[in-house]
């Protein structure tokens, strides 16, 4: 989910009575019907309904139909609507991190290591490389999709960085990041995380032809790593 739907999505919770209505649907271990809904929290069955398509709409919750009865066939009823946690996870965090990209590089980077032998570190680092690489093309993709011009791949460039969290700055030198996504982690674990954001920075720049390199260059407040431009002969 974009940043604007996320928000948008936490805030409908804000509603008392829909916040209730959440509530009582995920705490269900089977699918609620909107009467169910209705009959629990004392409300209107209307009532009932507006909210909990509401919540659907914005994706916290998800909608399937059954025959409570039983019955099937001619004269069976037509099936409930019922409504249940949806799958879609959704993050908010100021300012923003990416906890979930690091628990993913970071565990598929365990695998690796322990079916190649390779170092966890190298790894990680490779698979930030990877993953970095696989954000710069999908990017150029979407951008070039159906379109004879030439993109400006600096904005993409920017753009990915912001998407990722680490706000981009533009300066004399090249750009730089005022904000770690993996912050807490890499205060914890500071030479593995910031090697792993130094190649996944990297990663991104060999897809996206910036004139620009990666190099680490720790500052207070900003990320580990810079983007400085690179010499062109």
């Amino acid at each position: 989910m974009s940043w604007d739907a996320s928000v948008q999505a936490v805030a409908v919770l804000e509603e008392p009575t829909r916040r209730r209505l959440y509530e009582y649907v995920v705490g269900r271990p089977e699918p609620v019907s909107r009467d169910d809904a209705a009959s629990a929290l004392g409300i209107p069955r209307t009532t009932a309904a507006f909210h909990l398509d509401r919540l659907t709409e914005e994706g916290l919750l998800d909608t399937c139909y059954e025959r409570r009865t039983g019955r099937t066939g001619p004269g069976a009823g037509r099936p409930a609507k019922l409504y249940h946690r949806s799958d879609r996870e959704i993050e908010i965090s100021l300012p923003e991190r990416q906890y979930a990209v690091a628990g993913q590089l970071l565990a598929a980077a365990i695998q690796d290591a322990e079916s190649t032998g390779v170092t966890p570190r190298e790894a990680v680092n490779r698979r930030a490389d990877e993953y970095g690489e696989m954000l710069g093309r999908t990017a150029r993709d979407r951008a070039t999709d159906g379109q004879a011009d030439a993109v400006d791949e600096d904005d993409l460039l920017v753009r990915v960085l912001e998407d990722l969290g680490f706000e981009p700055r533009a300066d004399a030198d090249g750009i730089a990041l005022g904000n770690c996504p993996f912050r807490r982690l890499a205060r914890d674990h500071p030479q593995l995380v910031c090697g792993m954001n130094l190649h996944l920075v990297a990663g991104l720049l060999t897809s996206l032809d910036a004139g620009l390199r990666a190099e680490l260059a720790p500052t207070p407040g900003h990320c580990c790593v810079r983007l400085v431009k690179s010499q062109r002969g």
